[in-house]
């Protein structure tokens, strides 16, 4: 597969990737699915925004620029036809690795998310009532959260579906930096099959 076709490929993945992303991030602002009246009853993690600003916004520029690559050859230089190519897939590398930060930002702030648990009323007071993890292997802990209902359910599917979306992300964009450097050696098809 040329290069360009590959980061087109590419591109036409992350985007559903990175609006999924953002909807994660905005379906974690009202916990167990109910409207909060309080903000500070939100899971801290969730204004870190990692789904919105690190899988989302962050990702839709890679994708829109690996999208463009396929037919992307800027005139060419010094009577060098593929050296345009070869500076848009250069181009690429960057626009990936912005990816990649991205995707990595949203992963880590989901795995911290799961490991600390949901903000939620144990009776007492709105508080994170889990320490390192210990209620995902520990169901019966889950009674501890009295309010939001179904809060922890809620947390675990959605951060879950952050942290291997954005981990798909990062994968991605690390192919997409090795074939940038292909394309950017070799230009795209007719350099590897001269």
């Amino acid at each position: 597969m040329c290069s360009g076709s590959c980061a087109k490929c590419l591109g036409i993945t992350l985007i559903p990737l990175a609006v999924l992303c953002t909807l994660a991030n905005i379906l974690l602002f009202f916990p167990g699915g109910e409207v909060i009246n309080n903000n500070e009853h939100i899971t801290d993690e969730v204004w870190y925004f990692g789904g919105m600003l690190g899988s989302g916004v962050l990702m839709i520029f890679p994708a829109l620029v690996f999208l463009g690559l396929k037919n992307n050859d800027c005139c060419g230089c010094c009577g060098n036809e593929s050296c345009g190519k070869r500076f848009a897939m250069f181009t690429s590398i960057i626009f990936a690795t912005v990816g990649l930060l991205g995707a990595g930002y949203c992963f880590i702030v989901s795995a911290v998310a799961l490991n600390r648990g949901p903000k939620c009323n144990d009776d007492s007071k709105w508080q994170y009532p889990f320490e390192n993890g210990n209620y995902l292997s520990n169901t019966t802990m889950w009674a501890l959260c009295k309010s939001p209902e179904n809060i922890i359910p809620w947390n675990l599917t959605l951060f879950s579906l952050l942290l291997i979306m954005s981990g798909i992300q990062v994968v991605l964009c690390a192919i997409q930096v090795v074939n940038g450097l292909i394309g950017t050696i070799c230009g795209d098809c007719t350099c590897c099959l001269e």
